[in-house]
This record gives structure tokens, C-alpha cells and sequence, in this order.
């Protein structure tokens, strides 16, 4: 017999679950309030990140943790009225940034992240979304020569390491690669493997309807009224009651609260982040995404223009949006990447579903047969869709998937 799954959540992670899930013969319901790929998974840099190994950590120098502390930082800004929420995650979070500890975390995300271009690739084909994938790679870029010189070195070894492919550009040749770029940089580490989207939103609904042309429902409705019904699960949608066999939890940072109704407490944050897409100067066109990597920011090609992405924030879900982060940013870029006019009406504000620990939850939850955790994947959401529908479908099917789920355990916490 057919079994059959609500899935909620319609973000990249949560849709690609679905396809995966699909692809195995499940009978899925996929729930949101909103439509696909029009939350967190709308707006990022576009990354694909096969060579992103090593997790962004907790700064271990004192004096980037007293340059943060300052809060005048464009790749980190806090609220002060929020900071005492994220104490204790901040404390946990820390002591996982340890060299051990983010050296285990680096081997615990190698699978997932060595499986990302590929996994997106087979959709991609699936879902005749080409035009939108980019085989150009992206660039690590740095104003101070000795930060180059160190990062280039230790880029090199990870990349031998973990076979990836990169290469360091001096300032000649980072100009000579991306001619629209003004003079200041030193130099720039290009990775070549990743793949850069020049719409994610639309990647995201473009598996959507994949995943709707192959017999899947898409249904609005609130993930907040998930219960168990008998042996399955049911939540009401503006179709009606769904009843299911199974239900997955793939709501980003609102996952956490739904989990606690269930008794699993998983710290669970956001990370906020802005993006605003602007005109050209009339440049030459860029190629390839660019992290400003003293700054805090990038700055990738879009099909509605040079999108401008953040880097973090530290405030409440239920703050309101602060300009001051992306304004910062802005005046900094403008004049390297011939930033034009601003094209958005508003600042475009999004939540990235971050863990202490830097490993997504994926498998099921413990007290509780036929529920599953699909969140957390942090700054690598886009990237780890499609891996994490695919890992996860082989669970749910009795397997023992293709890499071991022990570190993503919901249970770890």
C-alpha cells in the first residue's frame, strides 16, 4: 500500500523532502501558510556551496570578538534588547567552535555537502531549470594582503583534503576574471566547484511544480494545528482536515516551535539576514557571486539585478527590521561593485534556522513514531535541500541512508 506523508514546510528543504519522498512512491500533502520559496529560501546569495566544508563558527581571536562586540561590524550586528535571548545559545555555540569540535563538525557535514551539487544537479535536470544554474563557482575576496596570503594557504590544503577545486587569484588576476570589480583588492580565493542561482525563489518553485505535475498537493494551512490522530498525524488546511501516516517538520526556524508542542526542546535560532537588489553603473557585467570576507557581505549577479546580501543579525523574530546592517554594507560595495540605484522597494528580511552545534536535525523524532525533522541548515539552506530530502526519504523507507544520521539526530540536544 501506498503511504502517505504531510510535509510542512515549503521551502527548499521542505520541497525538496517531498520530491524525494515522491520519487520513492509516498503520497505527499506539502503545507505552508505561504506559497513555495517564499520565505527564507527566497532570499540568500544564491549559493550552492560544494566547498563550504568547514561551518561558519563562533570567532575564537579576541580581537574579532571585541570588533563584533563594538556592534559597528557590517558582517555582524546585534540587538541589544535581543542579546540576552541568545545567551545561552551563544555560550553553546562557542564552546562547538572549538578547533576539535568544528573539526568534527567539518567531517560531519562533509557527506551532505559533498552530495549537494549532485543532488541539486538531478533535479535540475528533472525540473528543466537549467537556465538558472550557473557553473561558475564563487570568490572569497580580500582587501588585507596577509589575510589573503594566510587564507589562500589554508584554503589550498582543504582543498587538497577534500578535493575540491580552487585556485588563488592575485589582484591582477582577480581583476582580469571579474573586470568590473574597482581596485582594492589583494587578492581572491575562487572556488570552482559550487554552482550560483541567479533566482533562488524561483529554483524553489520550480521543484514545486515538478513536484505538483507529478501528483503531489500543495495546500495552504498552519503547521501550528499538527496533532497525532490514532497511529498518523492530521492538520487542518484551507482544503479541509489531511490526515497522514506521517508528518515531517520542515519550517526553518519556526520548526523549533512546533517541536517544543511535542516535548523536544532543540536551540533553535535565527540568524536574520537583508538582501536588496540594485542597478548597475553601467560595469561590466559580474559573473560569479563575491564575498567580501572582511566585510561580511556578497554580492552575486541576479536576475533582478546585483543583489546585496548581509551578513548576520542577532535580534528577535519579532523585532522590526533594522536598515542600519544592510546600509553599512551598502557603502562599502557601492563603489567596488558600481552599485546603481536600489530596485526593491524595502529591504528584503529573512530568518536563517541556525543550531549551536552547526549540524541540521534530520531523522525522526524519538517519543513520537511517524514524526520527522527535516531544519537547521543554517546559512547553507539552498545547498542542502535536495541532500536532505534524499537522506531523509531513505530513513523514513526503513534504510540506512546514504551517510550515517547519527550526528543530526534530533536527539543530540
Amino acid at each position: 500500500m501506498a503511504q502517505d506523508v504531510i510535509v510542512l514546510g515549503a521551502g527548499i528543504v521542505g520541497v525538496s523532502v517531498a520530491l524525494h519522498l515522491q520519487q520513492r512512491g509516498w503520497q505527499v500533502t506539502l503545507v505552508d501558510r505561504r506559497a513555495p520559496g517564499e520565505a527564507t529560501s527566497f532570499g540568500n546569495a544564491g549559493l550552492i556551496e560544494a566547498s563550504s566544508v568547514v561551518p561558519y563558527a563562533f570567532p575564537r581571536d579576541l580581537r574579532t570578538v571585541f570588533k563584533f562586540a563594538m556592534n559597528r561590524s557590517t558582517a555582524l550586528r546585534y540587538d541589544l534588547r535581543s542579546l540576552p535571548a541568545y545567551g545561552p545559545w551563544l555560550a553553546r555555540y562557542w564552546w562547538e567552535s572549538a578547533p576539535a569540535r568544528l573539526a568534527a563538525a567539518a567531517r560531519d557535514m562533509l557527506p551532505l555537502i559533498g552530495n549537494s551539487v549532485a543532488e541539486h544537479e538531478a533535479l535540475i535536470a528533472r525540473a528543466g531549470l537549467s537556465d538558472l544554474v550557473r557553473p561558475t563557482g564563487w570568490l572569497e575576496a580580500y582587501r588585507s594582503p596577509e589575510q589573503f596570503e594566510r587564507e589562500a594557504s589554508d584554503a589550498a590544503r582543504i582543498a587538497s583534503e577534500h578535493g575540491l577545486g580552487m585556485k588563488a587569484l592575485d589582484a591582477a588576476g582577480l581583476h582580469r576574471l571579474e573586470g568590473s570589480l574597482a581596485d582594492g583588492y589583494a587578492g581572491a580565493i575562487h572556488w570552482t566547484d559550487p554552482r550560483s542561482v541567479i533566482d533562488p525563489g524561483a529554483l524553489t518553485k520550480g521543484y514545486a511544480a515538478l513536484f505538483e505535475r507529478q501528483g503531489g498537493r500543495i495546500l495552504s494551512g498552519d503547521a501550528a494545528t499538527l496533532q497525532q490522530s490514532g497511529s498518523g498525524w492530521r492538520v487542518m488546511t484551507s482544503s479541509g482536515l489531511v490526515e497522514a501516516q506521517a508528518a515531517v517538520i520542515a519550517l526553518g526556524v519556526w520548526s523549533g516551535d512546533l517541536a517544543r508542542k511535542f516535548g523536544y526542546r532543540i536551540p533553535l535560532v535565527a540568524k536574520r539576514g537583508y538582501h536588496m537588489h540594485y542597478e548597475s553603473d553601467g560595469r561590466a557585467a559580474l559573473s560569479r557571486p563575491v564575498v567580501d570576507i572582511e566585510n561580511g557581505y556578497v554580492v552575486a549577479p541576479m536576475r533582478r539585478g546585483l543583489r546585496l546580501t548581509t551578513g548576520v543579525e542577532l535580534a528577535s523574530r519579532n523585532r522590526p527590521p533594522s536598515p542600519v546592517q544592510l546600509e553599512r554594507a551598502e557603502r562599502v560595495a557601492r563603489p567596488m561593485f558600481g552599485l546603481g540605484a536600489r530596485i526593491d522597494d524595502a529591504p528584503w528580511l529573512g530568518m536563517r534556522p541556525c543550531t549551536p552545534d552547526m549540524r541540521p536535525v534530520i531523522g525522526p523524532a524519538d517519543r513520537h513514531p511517524g514524526l520527522w525533522f527535516a531544519f537547521g541548515h543554517a546559512h547553507h539552506g539552498l545547498t542542502l535541500g535536495p541532500v536532505t530530502g534524499r537522506l531523509l526519504s531513505e530513513l523514513m523507507d526503513g534504510e540506512a541512508g546514504f551517510t550515517s544520521p547519527h550526528p543530526y539526530r534530533a536527539g543530540r540536544f
